[in-house]
């Protein structure tokens, strides 16, 4: 079976994945001229399916919980499970209960036991959350393992290219995310900022709650940081704004003071698709199988809505909606 999948980002990538390791013959088609430039190179890379439970609802628990192994299976070596540690300022502990009451899977920590976890912050916490069955991956440098392992495996990219003026497939794989045109989608902007600090070391993501917003420190190869933590309601594809920086320069300086004589690698902002609940789609018309509305949970969700998205190909009992099998569940609820 020839497939054609339209986009090289993390849906994009991983439906291809899928759809080889089924036997299809797939071409992927990107308008960018290389890999990268996409929401999903901004990405966090946080396989975080208990942290996201707290402002998600259970679907993104349930659908992401297995993610770590998928990545880990397709990219050994490329997935680190060192949990994922939730602190709050001393003025905003109450925020560390609220975050409590939203979710599960984590320990409680005090401040002995973040020193363990991250000798860095000794003493600059006095308890925290712990989860320790979350992972992290570099959303870059997976993305391009991804791209040479399925080129290797015969998967064709044509970069550059409109996919309006490609035929001759039996089944196409829409992941352009805003680009594909749905009137239900609406545009989430994430504003990110990458930091070299060469005086702090993390083992695994950090999150800073903070009443208004909260800073993610996701770690990166030779203690470069990503700092993120805008989430704003726009299609606006505009650089950073200033509040927005200091915000994120502010809360990184609030979870290490070294961060203040950090250097600025790389600004960036990212827009991300989202359907009014915040849910994937993955839906069949025709032979077209859409995958949209990944939101701000790209990596964490891809590989099921991927392997939905396959199931829609090769399966043809599967309905033409294939969204996610608690959404009766949780309408009901």
């Amino acid at each position: 079976m020839r497939v054609l999948v339209k986009g090289a980002g993390v849906a994009g990538l991983t439906a291809a994945f899928e759809l080889a390791a089924r036997g299809a013959a797939v071409t992927v088609v990107e308008t960018r001229h290389c890999l990268g430039g996409n929401a999903s190179w901004m990405a966090g890379g946080m396989l975080a399916p208990w942290c996201e439970r707290e402002s998600a609802e259970q679907p993104v628990l349930d659908l992401g919980r297995d993610a770590a192994d998928w990545w880990d299976a397709a990219l050994p070596g490329h997935v680190t499970r060192a949990g994922t540690l939730v602190v709050a300022m001393p003025r905003d502990a109450g925020e560390l209960d609220r975050f409590a009451s939203r979710t599960s899977g984590y320990q409680w920590v005090d401040e002995d036991e973040i020193t363990l976890l991250e000798p860095d912050l000794a003493g600059r916490f006095h308890r925290g959350l712990f989860f320790p069955g979350e992972a992290h991956l570099d959303p870059r440098r997976a993305m391009a393992a991804l791209h040479e392992k399925l080129a290797e495996r015969g998967v064709e990219f044509r970069f550059g290219i409109d996919a309006r003026h490609v035929a001759g497939f039996e089944y196409e794989i829409d992941c352009t995310g805003m680009a594909a045109g749905d009137e239900r989608l609406r545009g989430v902007r994430g504003e990110m900022v990458i930091l070299c600090a060469p005086d702090v070391s993390l083992a695994r993501p950090v999150r800073l709650l903070h009443p208004r917003f909260s800073l993610y420190l996701a770690p990166r190869a030779d203690h470069h940081f990503m700092a993120g933590a805008t989430m704003i309601e726009s299609r606006s594809a505009e650089p950073i704004t200033g509040r927005s920086m200091m915000e994120l320069l502010n809360a990184a300086y609030s979870v290490h003071p070294a961060f203040g004589e950090a250097a600025i690698v790389e600004t960036g902002v990212g827009i991300r698709p989202a359907y009014p609940d915040n849910l994937p789609r993955v839906e069949r018309q025709g032979r077209t199988v859409a995958i949209n509305g990944l939101y701000r949970h790209g990596f964490l969700l891809a590989p099921a809505m991927a392997q939905r998205a396959a199931d829609l190909v090769f399966r043809s009992d599967k309905p033409a909606e294939y969204a996610d099998e608690t959404d009766s569940q949780r309408r009901s609820a």
